[in-house]
């Protein structure tokens, strides 16, 4: 091992660690990449992997580890060390190998957990950059999921406030939202427990529709199981069309699609079918994408990654 991780911290060792750690450009070299598979971004750079995926698609497989967990804990469960410590293992053993994870959640970053980058000479690097928002995927998220729902609250304002003539005027149609069963609720990258239960659209007639809403925290929002599973940019439009916000008063449920939001959020989401490349304090290149919660739910961090 290269640094003695009974006697220094998690940061020290990242700190020392990046020193050394492959610039941009060298990992373009390193890893056979084309320039313009890669996507500038401080020393964290994106991959269009969809690029090296269909450029690779006649190269033979490699062979594909899972680590995965089903007993948690509020600390965690050695997911990501386990994963950093089979890289750097690998790697020693001369072989050509790379990994992937997840981006950590704010939430438990900033409560007891701290870092989910590992632990020990088992660390991803750069391990700030890493804990606090790397390139922005779940900030993404949180303006895609937040604006279904002001998209949900306005239509909900719009349908009390007009009658259907005025709403054909604004190019809309009623969609008779049940205000008693509303699926969706806001997001937020923190663990706020007394944002959970709200209430919104206090005020006038124009401050929105008054009702009984929630938040929770961003990674755990479907558009964020949905960057897990879609297979290109296409695949995550559909997909994001298809999610339900509410219920009319007949029970049909009421999607994005219906909100017509679906395209701006595909649009506020189309940096995030890159993943972002980070490696071990050994300097095995590993990625990151996606997210905790969703990356549970189907057992990896993301199918593109």
């Amino acid at each position: 091992m290269p640094f003695d991780a009974t006697k220094m911290k998690d940061w020290q060792i990242a700190a020392e660690a990046e020193k050394n750690m492959p610039t941009p450009e060298e990992y373009i070299d390193l890893l056979g990449l084309e320039k313009e598979e890669l996507i500038p971004f401080g020393r964290t750079p994106r991959v269009d992997f969809l690029k090296v995926m269909e450029r690779a698609k006649d190269k033979a497989d490699g062979k594909y580890i899972e680590v995965t967990a089903i007993t948690p804990t509020p600390l965690g469960e050695g997911k990501t060390t386990a994963t950093m410590g089979l890289l750097e293992g690998l790697g020693k053993r001369g072989q050509n190998v790379g990994g992937c994870i997840r981006q950590p959640s704010g939430g438990p970053t900033m409560n007891i957990k701290g870092s989910a980058a590992g632990g020990g000479n088992a660390l991803l690097i750069p391990m700030t950059e890493f804990s606090l928002g790397l390139t922005g995927d779940i900030n993404d998220i949180m303006n895609a999921h937040n604006l279904a729902m002001v998209a949900l609250n306005a239509r909900m304002q719009h349908e009390y406030n007009y009658d259907d003539a005025k709403l054909a005027e604004r190019n809309l149609k009623r969609l008779d939202i049940d205000a008693k069963n509303v699926e969706m609720g806001w997001i937020m990258d923190f663990a706020a427990q007394g944002l959970r239960n709200i209430i919104i659209g206090l005020g006038g007639k124009m401050d929105g529709f008054l009702m009984q809403s929630k938040t929770g925290i961003a990674v755990s929002s479907e558009l964020m199981a949905i960057l897990a599973v879609a297979k290109d940019l296409p695949d995550l439009r559909e997909r994001l069309g298809k999610i339900v916000v509410a219920y009319n008063k007949h029970g049909d449920p009421v999607t994005t699609a219906d909100l017509e939001v679906d395209g701006a959020m595909c649009a506020w989401m189309r940096n995030t079918i890159n993943p972002t490349l980070c490696c071990t304090v050994e300097h095995q290149p590993c990625f990151v994408h996606a997210g905790p919660f969703a990356n549970i739910a189907i057992g990896q961090s993301s199918i593109i990654a």
